[in-house]
């Protein structure tokens, strides 16, 4: 198999696995099959590990330079990624059905937002951050084509997602996006909100950065590149 026949391949299976369940119904028919839990675990599982053939495929594809490199530009990705990594831990389980990784069980409570409130699509950003500074200093087309169309995906999905959440709570809505953000540090000056959520999201920010460190420090061994700009 050569480079851009798996990258292509492995492109076209990522997109496919997040296109299909949609069609036809099939994904509520796989959940009242296996249940919810069981369908988001395995589904998660597999998304993790087609992305991450996205990104090997991509490294083994024919390198064709757009722009060229310089070491500096590794310093987005740097500052980006802690960011990154706690909006992921954070944000998973967020009380929103209505964003990737929020309960979909969950009832919206416009008086009791919990991480919402920073941000009702940390995962989103946690992906648009991870792509968008991923793309500055990787000029080759492989890395071009991968990470610029997961920014679009990320930032795309933003909106869609809320129309959805408009759509679906009706009057409630209003209420609702006044007590969220799309991303907002203000909720750390409200003092009740910091009473009610710094214990845990302290831990979860922790647990994020944790994850932050070891990717560091792996990234050379697992992606065959330095992370470091100098």
């Amino acid at each position: 198999m050569t480079g851009w026949t798996e990258y292509t391949l492995a492109l076209v299976i990522f997109v496919a696995s997040h296109v299909l369940p949609r069609i036809g119904g099939l994904r509520d028919r796989l959940i009242g099959a296996v249940g919810r839990r069981v369908y988001f675990s395995a589904y998660g599982l597999l998304s993790l590990a087609l992305l991450v053939w996205v990104i090997i495929a991509a490294s083994r594809a024919p390198y064709v330079e757009l722009w060229p490199q310089a070491p500096w530009t590794r310093w987005g990705p740097n500052i980006a990624m802690p960011v990154a990594t706690m909006l992921v831990v954070c944000g998973f389980g967020l009380r929103n059905p209505y964003t990737l990784g929020g309960k979909r069980d969950a009832i919206v409570d416009p008086n009791d937002p919990g991480f919402a409130a920073v941000s009702r699509h940390p995962l989103f950003l946690a992906l648009a951050l991870w792509a968008g500074t991923h793309l500055v200093p990787n000029g080759d087309l492989a890395h071009v084509i991968l990470f610029g169309s997961f920014t679009f995906m990320a930032l795309a999905a933003i909106p869609a997602f809320d129309a959805k959440a408009r759509r679906s709570l009706g009057p409630e809505a209003t209420a609702f996006f006044k007590a969220t953000g799309t991303f907002s540090l203000y909720p750390v000056t409200d003092r009740a909100w910091v009473r009610e959520n710094a214990r845990p999201l302290t831990i979860r920010a922790t647990i994020g950065l944790l994850i932050w460190v070891a990717a560091l420090h792996l990234h050379g061994s697992l992606i065959g590149a330095s992370p470091f700009p100098f």
